[in-house]
């Protein structure tokens, strides 16, 4: 395997088959020893985070196949912690698709005198913001993504009816174990012109409640895959 990138919570190496491995890694997003999935710095190191992300994108990733919707994984092999996926070119120098069911983290930071903490966003809120440590992962929309040429208006509308499809899986499915999705983080890339779910869809990049009380990400993936 070559390296071709190092990101905070995983690795990505070229395979010689043409597809991609991903080596999940036990860092995390969050701010001073804090896990917080809408930051844009590892915060924290926590043990065995790397696998329990793996195991739960995997269960979200046949899940998805179950419904008929493409992603680019093609298999796992959890005690090593990889994932072997389909190429994907990522749009621009990399774009997170955030959705929000619930109204927390940096967006009440951004926008608290409008809305309060813990307020409901029915159907669901999209937005994007570019890969960017030094500008702090700014904000971009569906417009801008187009008059960057980033993506096409066309693109931009299949990631969005995607994101809300993938969210409303994945809520539904925590529900069922009495957990309340409140946002999720993904990443679309394109393949062959085509718009699908990469990266991952793991316990550190959502946050989830149980009875008022947030779950950590360990404890999230022993509820998703212990039930």
């Amino acid at each position: 395997m070559k390296l071709v990138y190092e990101g905070k919570t995983k690795n990505v190496y070229s395979l010689d088959n043409g597809n991609v491995m991903l080596k999940f890694k036990d860092d995390c997003t969050g701010k001073d020893g804090v896990f917080d999935p809408g930051e844009n710095t590892v915060g924290l190191t926590i043990e065995g985070i790397g696998k329990a992300n793996l195991q739960t994108s995997v269960y979200y990733f046949e899940l998805l196949k179950q419904a008929g919707i493409k992603t680019h994984y093609v298999s796992a092999n959890v005690e090593d912690a990889t994932m072997e996926v389909l190429p994907g070119k990522v749009f621009g120098q990399g774009l997170e698709v955030i959705c929000r069911l619930v109204a927390t983290g940096s967006f009440i930071r951004r926008y608290g005198e409008y809305i309060k903490d813990g307020t409901p966003l029915p159907g669901g809120y999209v937005e994007c913001t570019f890969k960017n440590d030094a500008k702090g992962d700014p904000l971009v929309t569906g417009e801008g993504l187009a008059a960057l040429g980033v993506m096409t208006p066309a693109m931009f509308e299949s990631m969005k009816e995607q994101t809300l499809k993938i969210t409303k899986i994945v809520a539904d499915d925590l529900k069922t174990i009495g957990l309340d999705l409140w946002d999720i983080k993904f990443e679309f890339g394109y393949n062959n012109d085509e718009v699908i779910l990469i990266d991952e869809i793991a316990s550190g990049n959502m946050r989830v409640y149980k009875d008022g009380v947030i779950v950590d990400p360990v404890e999230l993936t022993k509820l998703i895959l212990n039930r």
